[in-house]
């Protein structure tokens, strides 16, 4: 049988450095899609995800916690903020900085996006069991915490 014109060659669809860089494009692609078809983006779900965990935080541990530029975090905040989805105030402490918070609409849209994050995953990881999705999991978690150990950062 011969291989399609289209499959890449073997040395690289055995390797386990292609092979997740490729599930890395696939993840985004769809929860682009998924994200898109909600009218938002990712980077508003992970800003209200550590709003959600975190409380109350100013918009550079928002930026570190994402591993967002501190420009695009502006953005972002400034977005969700106009939507209602969060508020920003002066730091009590340190008037040169905001503090992040939040609302309850804020936290309706985040359930919104954990659905569409979710249904992302759920394309994504189709062809695997519940158990191969949870061994998957905690096999990519360590590596993520070697390198992150490592180096300081997941981005560093």
């Amino acid at each position: 049988m011969q291989p399609s014109d289209d499959a890449p060659p073997a040395a690289l669809s055995g390797s386990p450095l292609w092979l997740v860089g490729q599930a890395g494009i696939y993840a985004q692609r769809l929860l682009n899609e998924r994200m898109a078809s909600g009218d938002a983006h990712r980077h508003q779900l992970s800003v209200l995800e550590v709003l959600d965990e975190f409380g109350p935080v100013s918009q550079a541990s928002i930026g570190r916690r994402c591993h967002l530029d501190r420009s695009d975090v502006a953005a972002l905040v400034g977005e969700l903020e106009g939507a209602g989805h969060l508020v920003r105030e002066a730091d009590p402490a340190d008037r040169r900085r905001n503090v992040v918070t939040i609302t309850p609409d804020g936290r309706v849209r985040l359930g919104q996006l954990r659905r569409l994050a979710s249904a992302a995953r759920d394309d994504l990881l189709e062809p695997l069991s519940v158990g191969e999705r949870a061994q998957l999991t905690v096999l990519l978690e360590r590596v993520v915490e070697h390198h992150t150990d490592l180096r300081g950062s997941a981005w560093a």
